[in-house]
């Protein structure tokens, strides 16, 4: 184990997510069985003991991966020199809260944070945004931390990619892991759009369409789109809990892809920066598939766009551009 550890921020570590993804990480899911790491957990003062307790926790669990922990409620010395930044610690929306009072909660968070990363996080920190709204999150993190590539900021649509992925293979009865290049578009909310006209399944006669295997296109334009879109709030009602242990078992499955790349012939849907492709507006977070590879990704080009698939596309455009607005009434 030469390997020079990496240090990694996660936020809101005190909570439900940061509690699934820390051991995660220690166990080496996100960064591989051979990369030692260096854990810098943020929460806020009211957390401050709970926090602790995940400290103690990790120091028992001796993982031989971690290197250190370091537990604060200080946000500079919490981005000292990190390689990577899991941003999960957000102001969730309580009852009878409108949208804009949750973004305003947010801008201020994603702003003081986003000054302490551009200030002290290593040079070339790749970020992930986890805390919703995420791609407006994202958003305000790029705006306040200009030095930041874009490049380098992203957000999480990879829990409904893998959310798309477990629909496809329940209903056709496949393993999993045998279904890929399923697209979600847009942004993290009930307008994403999940896409599967490109998806494919390796059947024991080689590759298949998924739209060929199921065969109903009414329950895949339907059905199957709605249960991706809202399986965040089926969950809610089935636990009484967000869905913690798949959104952190997702964060380190899109940081692993994008630091150590996505295998041959496979894309995975991310959370970016809009440069026009496929017609969407640039200077967004929106989520395309992509391609990673030495550390960087692509966006997938030349993919064809039905009409069915444009109205849902520029539907979920829609509410990022109304977001975007919204965030930046609150700046002002």
């Amino acid at each position: 184990m030469a390997e020079k550890p990496v240090r990694i921020l996660v936020t809101g570590a005190a909570g439900q997510i940061g509690y699934a993804i820390v051991p995660m990480i220690a166990k080496g899911i996100m960064l591989g069985p051979d990369q030692p790491v260096i854990l810098h957990l943020l929460d806020i003062e009211p957390a401050a003991e709970s926090l602790n307790g995940v400290k103690m926790e990790l120091i028992d669990a001796a993982f031989p991966l971690l290197k250190g922990v370091v537990a604060t409620t200080d946000v500079v010395e919490a981005c000292e020199d990190v390689n990577i930044a899991v941003m999960i610690g957000g102001f969730p929306r309580k009852e009878g809260m409108e949208r804009k009072d949750v973004m305003s909660k947010n801008v201020s968070i994603y702003k003081a944070q986003a000054s302490a990363l551009e200030e002290h996080a290593a040079a070339g920190c790749k970020v992930l945004v986890v805390a919703n709204p995420a791609n407006t999150n994202a958003l305000i993190l790029k705006e306040f931390a200009p030095s930041i590539p874009e490049k380098n900021i992203t957000c999480l649509t990879r829990l409904d990619h893998n959310r798309a992925l477990g629909q496809i293979s329940e209903r056709l009865n496949a393993h999993v892991s045998n279904v890929k290049n399923v697209i979600i578009w847009g942004n993290h909310s009930s307008t994403q759009y999940p896409d599967i006209n490109h998806a494919t399944v390796t059947t024991s006669s080689g590759e298949k369409p998924v739209r060929e295997l199921v065969s109903d296109d009414h329950w895949l334009n339907t059905e199957f789109i709605t249960t991706v879109q809202q399986r965040g709030a089926a969950i809610i009602r089935a636990r009484k809990l967000s869905s913690a242990l798949s959104a952190a078992s997702a964060a380190c499955d899109h940081i692993r892809d994008w630091v150590l790349g996505t295998p041959k012939g496979t894309w995975v849907s991310m959370g970016v920066y809009s440069d026009g492709s496929y017609g969407i507006q640039p200077g967004l977070f929106y989520s395309f598939p992509v391609r990673c590879e030495k550390g960087q990704w692509s966006i997938v080009q030349g993919l064809k766009i039905d009409e069915f698939s444009r109205a849902k596309m520029d539907a979920t455009a829609k509410e990022l551009i109304e977001e975007k607005s919204l965030a930046y009434s609150c700046l002002n």
